[in-house]
This record gives C-alpha cells, structure tokens and sequence, in this order.
C-alpha cells in the first residue's frame, strides 16, 4: 500500500493498540457463522403477502420458537408467539379488546420474546445488534440480551420485566423486541426481480425495502418497464398505466405515486362515450381502496391507453430497425375498413374495430388530443417524486445480475441461439453476448435514467428500455414475442403462444449451468444460478431445483394472477450458515390466519459457513492486511502514531 493511503488509514486508527484491537475484531466477526440470506422473485405488487414473508422470515421464526419452547409450551401457544412477533400492534390490539393484557402475560411474553431474540441474534457481534435497536430502549434490550453467565438470569429477567410493566412501557418495548427479532431473522435479502405489475401496490413493497439494512435488486422486465417510465420513455408511459388499468390497481397510481389520471378519464369519456369497451374490462383480483374508480370508465380509460400504447411502440419498432421487430409492428397493417388483419397469409378478424383516433393512413400517429395526453402524463410520470425516489433505489441498489456469496443471481436468461451458443444482441454499433451483453446493458439502464436530456446517449438508452421490456433477445423477457396484440384482438390460441428462448431449456442440463457460471467468474462445484421470471408449475410436478441441483427457479406465483397455474404461492431459497432450503408458501388471505410455509433443506453444505467463506469475509481479510501493513509502518517508525 502506498504511503499516502497508509497515513489516510492512520487518521483512524492512530495507534498500534487501535491498530491491534481492530484486527482481533475483524479476526471475531469472520470467525463467526455465516448470516441468513433470503431470496424472493416476482412480488408483482402483492405486498400483504410480501410483508407477511418478511415479517415471518418465511416461516424461520416460526421453526425458532419450536426449537426453543417445543418441550415447555403448547403448539397453539407457540403459534400465537409467533403471530405476535409478525405483527404486535394488531396483536396487542385484540388481547386489550378481550381483556387479557394482565401483567402475567406481559410478563411471560417479554420473557419468551428475549429467549427467541438471544437464539437469533447468537450469530451476530453484539455491536452490530446495537446498530438495530431503537435508540429510546437500546440500553434495555442490550441488558437483557447480553446477560453474563455469573449473573442469576432469571432474577435478573424478573427485575427488569418488572420496571417495564411498572412503568407502562410495556408495549412500545414489545414491539420493538418484535420488530428486533424481525431485523434480526433476515440478514441480506435478494429480490429476484419483478417488484412491479398486476398487483395493487408496489409502491408499499418499495417503502420497505428502503428500510432495510441489506438489499440488492436483480432487474426484472417488469421494473425496467418502470424505471423506463419514470426516465420519460412514453411507450413504458402507456405500458405500466395499460397494465395497472388492466387489474385495476388504480392505488398504486394515484395514492402511492400522484399520477393524476384525471386527463386520461376525460379524453377516455369522451372519445368512448359511446363504445361499452367490454374487451378492456378490467380483471380485479384486489379492490381499490383510496381510489375506487367506476368499472365501465376504467375500461374506456384502458382501451384509450391500450391503442396510445400500441401507436408508440410501432413508432419505436419503425425507429430501430437494428431490432428486427417490424414484423411486430401488427397494428399498422390492421385493415381498419373491415376489421381485419393478415398475419403469414391468413386473415383473422379483430374482436374490436372501433378506433376513432386512428388516421388508417398513417395509423401509428398519435392524434393531436393523444398527444397532449401524453405530455400531461410524462410530466405527471418524471415529476413523482416518490416514484423518482424509488426508481432511484432499484437502480442503486439493482443491476442487470450480482454474484453473491458464490451464487449468480439475475431475473430472466442468457440469451441463447437453438444450437446452445450465446446469442449476440446488437447494441449500437456492437454485438455483446453473455456477460458482456449483461455488464454493457447495465451502463444503459443507469443512463437512460441519470443522463440529461439534452446528451445524445439518453434517447437511445431510453428507447432500448422499452426493448428490454419485451424483445426477443431481451435477457429479461427471454421470449421470440409479447403477443400483447394478439391477446387483445384476436380469438386464434396459437397466435398467442410466446416460445421461450433456448436458454430454458439448456439450463436444465448441469453442464449448460456450469458453463454459465464458470462465464461469470462463478465456482461451479459451489455455485448455483438463482432465477425468477418463469412460474414453476408445481401442480404440473415441476420442481424448482433443476440441473442437478446447479439451478434454482424461485417464481412460484406469489401473484394472485399465476397461483392457479402454479398451485402455490410463491418461493423464498433461504441460504443460511447449514444448507439452502426452500419454503414453499401458501396464498396469503388478509384477515385470515396463514398457514406455515413448507420448509425443504435442498442441499446441505460440507461444513458450517463462516463469515470467513463469504464475499464479507474476503473484504475483511482485505482490511487487515491494510492494517498490518499500517502496525507494521507504526512498528518500523515509517509512520508515526498520532
């Protein structure tokens, strides 16, 4: 290390003893077991039930406070323990109205809550724990969770729960300890993509992964959808409006973000005054709170948007030829007199030929009230300031794909040709393909957005998130086609077939999965890949585990949209310092009590992690061997101690 980085360290630590205290702590904190990491893919909004996995730790605590009590109290007690610890205030709430917060019970309860929050926190250093707990009872919690072994504990337990009922404090601390062994239970969670779309608020998953300590973000199509809107492309504009009117998930819109919607409900009214637009009525699975909007208004406000969509991304097809989509570009060969279209020398005829905005000689041109619709929407989009603060987030905090703790996590695919080979995407003037495509795909994604509009790099970025939203080599989408038109318009089945890219089917084999994670640096007798984007059928008998073992495809359909094709309710892999397991959730009823997930050990690892085998440990190994070097320039007088 260089003399002037050594006396930049030496500001920190200013002695040799400073030195030296440091590096027995590091040496302690990488000597200790491995945290737990969570793995979630495609929450598509669903946020009770997001909040639910995460309050449970997908079923963990539960299997704590079975470990702990199993033997001393009842399952049904247990049970209600855990209820407690996911949600205190509702919880609270119910005992004051049945009378049964006695002292007793308050009692009992912190008693038990301190036993769970001790086993769980065993893993960490007592100075990360203080960096979690709520500064007005730090001092409290740090007490009873770092009892020595010379003191009598339960006199010293008794003492203490005995000032807090005596002071009426009971409840704050109750839920801070709850919210403690929550923290404490996850301690790096990875979202395999997919946050936004279909269901009602995103936005309310977004605030909570603001809290949280340790997060990272794999992109999925459907947040690039977003992140493409809130950087002013308009077609991503239309697509994630057209998607929230297609659930109805008007909330997320309106309360969570501000988009005034009002101009798209006049121009709507009045341009399908007289046009039931019963092909757009929306599919509700969740009611609108805050902003409930009539049925018949929300499909006119869906076909305006849905033909607007359509004009805009035929204009971006007809813009980009280098993406070989003009054959997508169905909408402007409709033959608007009759209704119809010819698709490989067949004609179908459309479910609806009513377009009044649409000029059939020039029928990808936004009329004039269309585009000062538009205006008003892409001002409402880039102005959200909560929405920019999100977006802003999943880009700090995201990326195209992470290698992490030996696993290679990313949303969709590697693009790959039938034969097996990668597939090369023209980008620009170059073609890129696996880890270069990826890598060269994430500095666009980030300049698309924190670009100016006036540099020459952010239109073309902008544009190439709508292709990574749904074309054919997108390692996002990982399909040949969104028959978006198809699905609307025509009854033909096989006109909405969507084939996969061959990726799906090589990463079945172990030696395809090997190759992959040997391309980005990965050991592949450690490693594995953790995909979402596809739902895995479990009714079907698909497994998630795949590639002996290599592959984990964690989309189970925690989206109400897919749980009957799944037959569940979503994955979470969970990596902990023993094995990676799978929990296997049931759907999540607000109100309703949730049964447990299924928790399955799919591998079991040779020996206890450490800290030491984790990218953590690797950086503070780099740590002090910057700080021998700085004990050994204090020991030679090459620096002085301050």
């Amino acid at each position: 290390m260089e003399e002037k980085y050594l006396k930049l360290l030496a500001k920190e630590y200013p002695t040799v003893e400073r030195v030296a205290c440091e590096m027995i702590n590091l040496s302690a904190i990488r000597s200790l077991p491995k945290g737990t990491e969570y793995f979630f893919s495609d929450l598509h909004g669903e946020y009770e039930a997001f909040l639910h996995m995460l309050k449970s730790a997908s079923g963990i605590i539960q299997k704590k406070i079975d470990l702990i009590f199993e033997k001393t109290v009842s399952r049904a007690e247990r049970e209600q323990l855990a209820q407690f610890i996911y949600d205190p205030e509702k919880e609270l709430k119910c005992l004051r109205i049945h009378q049964l917060l006695t002292d007793e019970w308050k009692r009992l309860t912190i008693y038990r809550l301190i036993l769970v929050c001790e086993t769980i926190s065993a893993k960490y250093t007592r100075s990360r724990i203080r960096k979690r707990l709520p500064s007005d009872l730090a001092y409290i919690l740090d007490e009873l969770l770092n009892v020595t072994d010379d003191v009598n504990k339960e006199f010293y337990y008794d003492e203490i729960i005995y000032m807090i009922i005596a002071t009426d404090i009971t409840e704050p601390f109750m839920i801070s300890l709850c919210r403690l062994i929550q923290s404490l239970a996850i301690d790096h969670l990875h979202i395999i993509g997919d946050i936004y779309d279909r269901g009602p608020r995103a936005d309310i998953i977004m605030d909570e992964l603001l809290k949280m300590h340790d997060v990272d973000v794999q992109w999925g199509n459907h947040d690039i959808s977003w992140i493409g809107a809130a950087s002013g492309n308009s077609a991503l504009i239309a697509n994630v409006i057209r998607i929230a009117m297609r659930y109805n998930n008007f909330d997320v819109l309106e309360d969570g973000y501000g988009l005034n919607l009002r101009a798209l409900a006049v121009f709507a009214g009045e341009v399908y005054q007289n046009d039931p637009c019963t092909l757009y009525a929306p599919s509700t699975f969740d009611d609108n709170i805050y902003d409930p909007v009539d049925d018949a208004l929300v499909a006119k406000m869906h076909k305006a948007i849905t033909v607007i969509q359509l004009k805009l991304e035929g204009q971006l097809m007809q813009k980009h030829p280098e993406w070989h989509m003009q054959n997508r570009s169905l909408f402007e060969t409709v033959q608007f007199s009759d209704g119809t279209i010819c698709i490989d020398g067949t004609v179908y005829p459309l479910k609806d030929s009513s377009f009044p905005t649409v000029d059939p000689a020039h029928p990808l041109r936004l009329s004039a009230e269309e585009a000062d619709l538009m205006k008003i929407l892409k001002n409402s989009f880039l102005h959200s300031e909560k929405l920019q603060k999100h977006m802003k987030f999943l880009l700090t905090r995201g990326a195209m794909y992470r290698v992490y703790n030996g696993n290679l996590l990313f949303h969709g695919c590697i693009p790959m040709e039938e034969d097996g080979t990668l597939q090369a995407v023209q980008i620009g003037e170059q073609a890129y393909s696996g880890k270069a495509l990826l890598d060269q795909l994430n500095i666009l994604v980030n300049q698309a957005y924190f670009l100016k509009e006036d540099e020459p790099e952010k239109e073309y970025a902008c544009d190439l998130m709508w292709y990574l939203w749904c074309g054919p080599k997108s390692p996002l989408y990982g399909k040949d086609k969104m028959a978006f038109f198809e699905r609307y318009f025509l009854e033909e089945p096989a006109l909405h077939v969507e084939r996969y890219n061959a990726y799906y089917s090589f990463s079945e084999k172990e030696s395809v999965c090997c190759e992959i994670l040997q391309l980005f640096g990965v050991d592949v007798h450690k490693g594995h890949i953790i995909n979402g984007h596809v739902p895995v059928k479990i009714k079907n008998g698909e497994s998630p585990v795949k590639a002996n073992g290599k592959l984990f495809v964690i989309d189970g359909g925690i989206s109400k949209a897919y749980q009957k094709t799944t037959g569940i309710a979503g994955y979470t892999l969970i990596y902990d310092s023993h094995s990676l397991s799978l929990a296997e959730h049931h759907p999540f009823v607000a109100g309703h009590c949730v049964q447990p997930p299924k928790i399955q050990i799919v591998e079991k690892l040779p020996s206890r992690a450490n800290i030491s085998d984790t990218d953590k440990g690797a950086e503070i190994l780099e740590q002090m061997q910057d700080l021998q070097e700085l004990l050994d320039a204090y020991r030679s007088g090459k620096i002085k101690e301050q």
